[in-house]
């Protein structure tokens, strides 16, 4: 007899079989986003190399820079300048000199960008050099109330500086936004303008990243900024007198001065047994200056009050700011130079302070 042929059910198998399917529409499902995820990535990655052609390698993009208005523009950092080791003596020589300014108000700086932006820092820094007092809230934790202090701060120092021929390269959204480079400009700009005791490193140059939008588009490159250049190009700024005509237009006639000066300070240091030749080097530690003021005003200056053989640098300036002292207390103006400008070697800088003391003292016998 024959019939319908028999067929074994087993649960388990059946049970396999099942999960086997379940499994596979899995994989594929797992295997189809993957692909839509490439994809995705894949798209990002074109999108950016469109947007971003000129981007240097290792420089990041952050969300809120994506989220600029139209045709408006932000200034990053290359990592790679950070590293550069003169840029890094800037930042030092700026955090060391604003703490120094800032001691008794208990204000310890430790980062520009994040100590800088709101405005509280910048405040007290221009208040103790300019001596003036801003009509500002002391603490604002709002972003309204740090860039109204920013606008009121930045609107202070841009009144002192732009009448003496300074550039202004820092804003109130560009500092609030801490941007380093815009902080730094606008500090390297108060320690110049106020004669900060202090020795910028020279020639300090960074690149920066500008990411512009134009038609929804982010458009970026790549640009070169001078932070510095040399001390007397940037003093010289706001400060132009007879030596700058002298030497700018008549330099065969700087060798009348010097042999001058040099004859006018020979004649008092000769009582010593000393003797000057060169005029930018041997006043450059400081000794002579100080030697000569005590001839000149006709008393013993006490060797404890300097340093008669000055090896550091900073040596060096406290005995040319020493003498600085002495010819103020004597009577004459405060010299326009910085004691660190006569040590770097300044001719233009020791002439102006010789010629200082020579107009004063030229007929002392």
């Amino acid at each position: 007899m024959s019939g319908a042929p028999t067929v074994s059910t087993n649960p388990q198998t059946a049970k396999m079989k099942k999960d086997e399917s379940f499994l596979g529409k899995l994989g594929g499902t797992l295997v189809r986003k993957k692909k839509s995820k490439e994809v995705s990535d894949l798209h990002e990655e074109g999108k950016n190399a469109i947007n971003a052609p000129l981007l240097p390698s290792g420089t990041d993009i952050h969300p809120e820079d994506t989220l600029l208005e139209e045709n408006a523009e932000r200034i990053m950092l290359d990592p790679t300048s950070r590293e550069n080791p003169k840029f890094k003596d800037l930042l030092k020589v700026l955090i060391d000199w604003i703490n120094s300014e800032l001691e008794e108000e208990r204000i310890i700086v430790k980062d520009l960008e994040e100590d800088c932006y709101d405005g509280q820092v910048l405040q007290k820094l221009f208040e103790k050099l300019s001596g003036r007092k801003l009509n500002v809230a002391e603490v604002t934790q709002s972003e309204i109330g740090q860039k109204q202090k920013l606008q009121t701060v930045l609107e202070a120092v841009n009144d002192v500086l732009r009448p003496h021929g300074w550039t202004v390269e820092w804003s109130v959204d560009s500092i609030h936004s801490k941007n380093l480079v815009a902080i730094i400009y606008l500090l390297v700009a108060l320690a110049m303008h106020f004669q900060a005791p202090i020795r910028l490193p020279e020639h300090v140059s960074v690149q920066v990243v500008v990411v512009k939008k134009r038609e929804g588009i982010l458009q970026t490159a790549l640009m070169t900024k001078e932070l510095t250049s040399t001390t007397e190009m940037m003093m010289g700024r706001f400060e132009r007198d007879a030596f700058d005509t002298l030497l700018d237009h008549a330099p065969d006639k700087l060798n009348v001065v010097k042999t001058s000066l040099i004859t006018f300070v020979n004649k008092h240091l000769n009582k010593l047994n000393l003797e000057v030749t060169e005029l930018e080097s041997q006043f450059a530690d400081g000794v002579y200056l100080i030697l000569l003021m005590g001839l000149l005003e006709d008393y013993f200056v006490p060797l404890y009050n300097f340093f008669l053989t000055p090896e550091s640098f900073e040596q060096k300036v406290h005995n040319v700011a020493f003498a600085f002292e002495l010819m103020q207390e004597g009577g004459l103006k405060k010299p326009k130079a910085r004691p660190e400008d006569v040590v770097n070697l300044n001719l233009k800088s020791t002439l102006r302070v010789l010629y200082n003391l020579f107009t004063n003292y030229k007929t002392s016998a």
